[in-house]
């Protein structure tokens, strides 16, 4: 099945954000689906995460091909970046015809500026919660790593994104295909320190 799955770039972006849904479908395409094809946009051809790491993106908005999927990732860019109109008219245009439009973490703040969330529940980062619910129209979820609503899928925050891009592959595959490309990335949690997280 032919798939095109976008990854939306902007500067100030979270890295895991974008790194760990990139491995997922990059995964998938590689061993579960090779017609697949999985590449980076933006409106510079080189973009800084916040951490900073520089990433030369694959196409310009103005020239990507037209996406299936399309992922944005959050990080402190996504505050500045509901005001970009470029960015926001991406994802806005990109969007209205793609199967699925998702986001990690404060990448959901995007997705309800280009109009994806209004009327809608939504999982962003714990510290961005209530700055999400300000927006208005959106039921701002605290107990859920993604959230499904029709073809919109929104996930909690940095490391979530890698479960919601699994559980998508699963959907447009099979569970078991998901279950492989866990399996190829030994993904299986287990922090030295883990702590239940406070809710905010």
């Amino acid at each position: 099945m032919k798939l095109r799955i976008a990854f939306v770039l902007f500067p100030q972006f979270e890295e895991l954000d974008f790194a760990g849904p990139f491995e997922v479908f990059g995964m998938a395409a590689k061993y579960i689906d090779q017609e697949w094809s999985v590449f980076t946009v933006g409106e510079e051809p080189v973009v800084k995460g916040f951490l900073g790491a520089a990433i030369q993106v694959d196409h310009l908005f103005a020239d990507a091909p037209e996406p299936d999927i399309i992922v944005v990732p959050g990080g402190f860019g996504t505050r500045p970046g509901v005001k970009n109109e470029a960015l926001v008219g991406y994802i806005k245009r990109t969007g209205a015809a793609a199967q699925y439009v998702t986001s990690v973490c404060t990448g959901a703040m995007l997705l309800h500026a280009a109009g994806f969330l209004p009327g809608k529940r939504a999982a962003t980062h714990w510290a961005a919660r209530k700055e999400l619910a300000e927006m208005g129209d959106v039921t701002v979820v605290d107990d859920q790593r993604w959230v499904h609503e029709g073809n919109v899928i929104t996930s909690a925050g940095v490391s979530a994104g890698i479960d919601m891009a699994l559980y998508l592959v699963g959907q447009l595959t099979s569970p078991e295909a998901a279950r492989n490309v866990q399996r190829f990335m030994e993904y299986d949690p287990a922090p030295p320190y883990a702590e239940v997280p406070a809710k905010v």
